[in-house]
């Protein structure tokens, strides 16, 4: 098995130094790219296994970068950012970021969620490309989703998290479960998250149909009941 190939897109050379000084001794063959514009030219030229995306960048920033690769790629992606709202944790997602780690941040916390999500890419690519819960259909190849034949379009993360539930269908999962799955990481404190896109998910492939997939177990979480 060869090097996972890493693309870096970080403006502060400090900061793009020492992590690609990191990773490259953990085995990692690592590409730094410190402009949003040929990063983005860099990330769609050819294949990568995950990617390190920078919000704040000169030419493009990280989140219009992430956006573009968002359409027509599902490579993961961490973004990092110095910036610490949840509004700006949220754009994140709501572009199509996997995972995202505010600076300053440990190198390790960073390669756990590394692993993570590529373990996550991994167990993907290795999968059956379709998979199935009553009359929902799921298409891991080409990401569409339909409901007795009708298209349902999800946002990779909405995919995601239904991707999770049909995972594991008639198993309850908590909000914590789900958070540490779909998002790759746990929040501190309380957060609606999960129940957000769950609603939005519930929204799309529920509504109109004579019979709900997906159930809330109250006071633990949620379950996607095939039967």
């Amino acid at each position: 098995m060869g090097k996972e190939k890493v693309l870096l897109i970080e403006d502060d050379e400090d900061i793009a130094g020492f992590i690609e000084l990191e990773l490259t001794h953990e085995g990692y063959d690592i590409t730094v790219v410190t402009d949003g514009r040929e990063g983005l030219r860099q990330a769609v030229s050819q294949p990568w296994d995950i990617l390190l995306l920078d919000v704040m960048l000169p030419g493009i920033n990280g989140l219009e970068v992430c956006r573009r690769i968002r359409t027509d790629s599902q490579v993961p992606i961490i973004m990092l950012t110095a910036k610490g709202e949840v509004t700006d944790r949220v754009a994140g997602i709501d572009y199509g970021a996997d995972d995202y780690l505010v600076k300053p941040f440990a190198i390790e916390e960073l390669m756990a969620r590394m692993r993570g999500l590529l373990r996550r890419a991994s167990y993907t690519n290795s999968a059956s490309a379709i998979i199935t819960a009553r009359d929902l259909v799921m298409n891991l190849d080409t990401r569409e989703v339909t409901r007795s034949d009708s298209a349902i379009y999800l946002t990779p993360r909405e995919f995601d998290l239904l991707r999770c539930f049909m995972d594991n269908k008639n198993h309850v999962l908590s909000r914590e479960t789900l958070l540490q799955t779909v998002w790759g990481y746990d929040f501190t404190g309380e957060t609606n998250v999960v129940d957000v896109y769950v609603r939005y998910i519930r929204s799309k492939i529920d509504d109109g149909y004579p019979a709900a997939l997906i159930h809330t177990i109250r006071g633990v979480g949620y379950v996607l009941k095939e039967q």
